[in-house]
């Protein structure tokens, strides 16, 4: 890492030198604009540069644990926020914008993104700095290296899940549930320091605490952000309510059990109760994916995406991506969580995953490709690097979420030989949309609720972590209607077993925009430019549609995208298409639940 010490040390003086030369030019009347493209010039350059190194170190980390690795990945990072965070650069970035009429608009949003990522890591205050990615690196470090323990025997987080879709044990799921949540102490002190370095980071740009950053990554307020995400909730609520009674009464059946008038968290079928699909298993969709290796599955989503006319992954991509859980005897350990980045800023696209041959992983493929796919549209020269990347972070997931699910619909399942052809049944597709329904509610549920405000307290209100767990629990319990199967003091630390809340902090509500977007986008791509019913629709084979999105994602984060969204859509952000997809099953949950009582308030 010496030379990426000397690297950072060259490009450190250049930024000072460039900032006197700059200020040279503006002496001698040079236009303000020459002087922003020469500064912007040299910062494109630079951050491309130690966003290579970064990120290469990063997939190291992820995909190899080891001291070695988070060492080299802490190195790495720091060296970034050594240039991007550094006094000279802050300064000038806000001397130009301080000539803001005088400059085009992708060069103030260029000034203005780099002001951004100098937060992440101001070099104002460098002690501070390092501090922050070092206690970052041993959390990912603990999270990624801890082992999951059931019944005296190593597990992984796969198995965990697994037995919480299956069982119907209910001391099983117990166990299983408790032992999920273990991993929560030895994160909690970690926590509890980024706590201080994220706020403490954040203010040295004059935000007033983390979130309040994250959310001007989104052009947002702390506040607008909680009213955006209490609005979903408001007109979605309705809806949940309903597949919250029917799934009471089917819980307790399931179980044997009397019908709770709170879902209690471990008879759900997922550690957060975020997801509750496996409830209603897709026709045929399992067991025809047994019969397939899970390379068919991956390569499967990437002919859904040449199928639209994009252009086959680069070869890159199959010779570096880490796609297959790790195979004994190897004692590799590898990050959980699947992802998928481009490496480089310049197409080098890797995927890191664990896909086996199931619905679950079918779905998620398709969604890490559109990542790559977005990477890869706004991948082009009229994008600097500083904005090659969604034109707002809730973009990303919205894009992806669109194609998986266009690859949760009947025809497309048809043409794959997945499920049977021919027109299905009224009770089929009730029970489709009851499926989806399940994996995106009650997601919303979760991630506008327990995650973006308990997020909110910790940061913008610096919530003491003898709250935390008291906290968490009852945002679960109002906004989900879900309780622990037990007492669950301050011993516990039940929030931070969510793997965002450690590397993607105060992230979680760009999911629940991205979810809103991703029906906005697939609805109106469906009814307007394949003129087909959106709860039936196929976008495989159709070219139109790969050119339709690509245009939404070729201008990257050149463009404000609430224009992006309205133009291409002809509305601004809503839960109306989102409503609107789900009322047969609605007037279905209806009737189900006549004479339940409905929710749990």
């Amino acid at each position: 890492m010496k030379l990426v010490r000397l690297a950072v040390a060259v490009l450190s003086a250049a930024v000072l030198s460039h900032a006197l030369s700059a200020a040279a030019f503006a002496a001698d009347r040079t236009p303000i604009q020459e002087r922003a493209d020469r500064f912007l010039s040299l910062v494109n350059a630079s951050y491309q540069a130690l966003y290579t190194v970064e990120n290469r170190a990063a997939w190291d980390a992820a995909t190899d644990v080891s001291d070695a690795h988070d060492a080299a990945s802490a190195a790495a990072s720091k060296a970034r926020a050594a240039f991007m965070g550094n006094p000279a650069l802050i300064t000038e970035a806000r001397d130009l914008l301080a000539h803001e009429g005088e400059l085009d608009t992708l060069t103030v949003r260029q000034l203005r993104r780099a002001l951004l990522l100098a937060a992440e890591g101001p070099m104002t205050n460098p002690a501070l700095v390092t501090e922050r990615i070092e206690t970052e690196t041993q959390q990912a470090s603990t999270m990624n290296g801890f082992t999951f323990r059931l019944r005296g025997k190593d597990v992984i987080a796969n198995d965990l899940d697994e037995r919480l879709v299956k069982s119907t044990d209910l001391a099983e799921r117990r166990e299983v549930w408790e032992a999920s949540k273990a991993i929560g102490p030895s994160l909690r002190p970690g926590m509890a320091r980024l706590q201080r370095l994220r706020n403490g980071v954040a203010r040295e740009l004059g935000y007033t605490d983390y979130f309040t950053l994250q959310a001007a990554n989104h052009d947002m307020t702390t506040a607008e952000v909680l009213a955006m995400q209490d609005e979903f909730l408001r007109t979605l609520r309705p809806l949940y309510e309903q597949l919250y009674t029917w799934t009471r009464y089917e819980l307790a059946k399931r179980y044997g059990q009397p019908v709770p008038d709170r879902i209690p968290a471990d008879w759900l079928p997922n550690r957060w109760g975020q997801e509750w699909e496996a409830l209603v298993e897709v026709p045929g969709l399992d067991a025809a994916l047994a019969a397939k290796s899970p390379e068919w599955v991956v390569k499967a989503g990437e002919r859904f995406y040449t199928s639209l006319g994009r252009a086959p992954l680069p070869a890159s991509f199959w010779a570096a991506s880490d796609l297959y859980p790790v195979a004994p005897p190897s004692t590799r350990r590898k990050n959980a969580h699947a992802s998928c980045w481009d490496m480089n800023l310049d197409g080098e696209i890797r995927s890191l995953m664990s896909v086996e041959s199931d619905e679950q992983w079918f779905m998620t493929v398709h969604h890490e490709l559109g990542h790559a796919y977005y990477d890869l549209a706004y991948t082009r020269p009229g994008v600097p690097y500083l904005l090659r990347e969604g034109a707002s972070p809730a973009f990303h997931e919205g894009f992806a979420e669109v194609a998986a699910m266009a690859s949760r619909q009947a025809p497309y399942l048809q043409s794959l030989g997945l499920i049977p052809a021919g027109k299905r049944s009224k009770d089929a597709e009730i029970r489709t949309l009851l499926h989806d329904a399940l994996a995106t509610v009650p997601f919303l549920f979760f991630a506008c609720g327990p995650m973006t405000h308990w997020e909110a307290d910790l940061y913008t209100h610096e919530l003491p972590q003898d709250q935390w767990n008291a906290r968490w629990w009852r945002y679960v319990n109002d906004y989900q209607g879900v309780v622990p199967p037990s007492p669950r003091g301050e011993e516990f630390c039940d929030p931070v077993t969510k793997t965002h809340i450690n590397d993607a902090p105060a992230y979680y509500f760009s999911y629940a925009i991205a979810t809103v977007f991703e029906y906005q986008v697939y609805c109106h791509i469906a009814k307007n430019v394949l003129h087909q019913d959106p709860r039936n629709s196929n976008f495989a084979g159709h070219p139109e549609v790969g050119a339709f999105l690509e245009r939404m994602q070729a201008p990257g984060a050149t463009r404000d995208w609430r224009v992006i969204l309205r133009e291409a859509t002809g509305e601004d952000l809503s839960t109306r298409a989102m409503v609107d997809y789900y009322r047969p099953l609605m007037d279905w949950l209806v009737k189900e639940n006549r004479g339940r009582k409905i929710g749990w308030r």
